[in-house]
């Protein structure tokens, strides 16, 4: 099945803003084994959304346009899909009432303008959007079946996963269920990855489970797509190849599926009854920022300490002995369980193409003190979240129980 993937918006047009809508939707219907032969993006003109409507309706099977949901003069989805269908738009009484409630119940009385997201193309089928005023919508123009989506991310993404990939499955004749595992690593590169799994027989050959890797650093994602007549059999197909693979990537994989690395480190540290206080310079808070936020959190994170100087956190420089310090001295004024020291010393001169930092982490618990060291090349973006990155993961390996010097890749993509 031939599908496209048509965005709407001079914000997107322009480069204004970035469209990561696009990204998200291709690699989910590429995870359900459903191919984008075309993307394509128009700005909020209608003749340009028109012409664009009618040509993605003679090339593909399946057209998912995202945008132009909104209540405002810019938004012309809705009057422009009715346009290429030759139908009038009719006002939708079920969306209208589902709107005007949800204004009342957060207190508000409903903006006149939001009347016109509740106009639907005469006999289009409506898409639920339980989460939006964004009213989706199926029609057909020319020979392809077109999902009309709304522009918030959030919005999108669910009624993607709930509404628009099932009857994409459908209109594609594509039966049974399909699966995707998701590992979540730090430390290693697609190259390495793809190496540690290489020779596994059951991704040979195009066989029935197909790996793939996707890099949003500092992280690696590799992910195991599968398709089956039903949820028992892929189960059973993937057991022993999850297995494998988390015997091979081992103490790299720091979270599997819908899992975070902070909520990882923050379920750990819940389950045992510690707490957690953190110190870092140059980071900048994002550390704590991490896992501060996160529900359950108040009964863990007792302190968290943003520094710009060694001065501020009582050392002279940085090196794995101070890292050490500052934990031991964090966890005992703090009275937590565990500190986690982050310092960061930038090299001098940004301008030059090996420029990057020395990072230490420092980790003190009731016990002992352990300390890392590495070093990063890169921009102070990139020094920052790979360092922060390193943080977490050395507290999530020492709460584990193994090694926090394990050696790590840092792939500059």
């Amino acid at each position: 099945m031939r599908v496209e993937i048509l965005c709407t918006g001079d914000e997107i047009l322009t480069g204004k803003t970035i469209n990561t809508n696009y990204s998200h939707m291709a690699q989910r219907l590429g995870d359900v084994g459903l191919t984008v032969h075309w993307g394509t993006t128009v700005g909020d003109d209608r003749a340009s959304l028109l012409q664009a409507f009618r040509q993605a309706g003679e090339r593909a099977d399946a057209v998912i346009v995202n945008g132009g949901l909104g209540p405002t003069v810019d938004d012309l989805s809705q009057e422009v899909a009715a346009e290429a269908c030759g139908v009038e738009l009719v006002l939708s009484d079920y969306w209208m009432t589902r709107m005007t409630e949800s204004y009342a119940r957060r207190g508000r009385v409903m903006p006149p303008n939001n009347r016109k997201q509740a106009m639907l193309p005469a006999n289009a089928e409506f898409i639920d959007n339980p989460i939006g005023t964004a009213c989706g919508f199926a029609v057909t123009i020319g020979q392809a079946r077109f999902f009309f989506t709304p522009g918030v991310p959030r919005e999108m993404r669910r009624m993607l996963d709930e509404q628009v990939i099932p009857r994409l499955l459908k209109l594609g004749g594509i039966t049974g269920v399909t699966r995707l595992k998701r590992f979540h690593s730090f430390g290693i590169g697609e190259s390495r990855a793809d190496n540690m799994l290489a020779d596994m027989e059951v991704f040979k050959n195009g066989g029935d489970i197909k790996l793939g890797f996707q890099a949003h650093y500092p992280q690696l994602e590799t992910k195991l797509a599968v398709h089956g007549e039903n949820e028992a059999d892929l189960l059973a197909r993937l057991a022993p190849v999850e297995a494998e693979v988390r015997k091979r990537l081992g103490n790299f994989i720091i979270a599997e599926d819908d899992q975070t690395l902070e909520g990882v480190i923050l379920a750990t540290l819940l389950e045992r009854g510690h707490t957690l206080s953190t110190a870092e310079m140059f980071s900048g808070g994002h550390l704590a920022a991490r896992l501060a936020p996160l529900a359950g959190a108040e009964h863990v994170f007792r302190r968290g300490i943003v520094a710009r100087d060694p001065g501020e956190l009582g050392i002279n420089g940085v090196s794995t002995e101070a890292a050490e310090s500052v934990g031991r001295t964090l966890r005992k004024e703090s009275g937590a369980s565990h500190a986690l020291a982050l310092l960061i010393e930038l090299d001098a001169g940004a301008d030059r193409p090996d420029f990057g930092g020395t990072i230490c982490v420092g980790i003190a618990d009731t016990r002992a003190t352990v300390s890392r060291q590495a070093r990063l090349i890169g921009g102070r973006d990139w020094v920052r979240a790979g360092a922060v990155e390193l943080g977490l993961d050395c507290l999530r390996r020492h709460l584990l129980g193994l090694p926090v010097d394990e050696r790590i890749d840092f792939e500059r993509r």
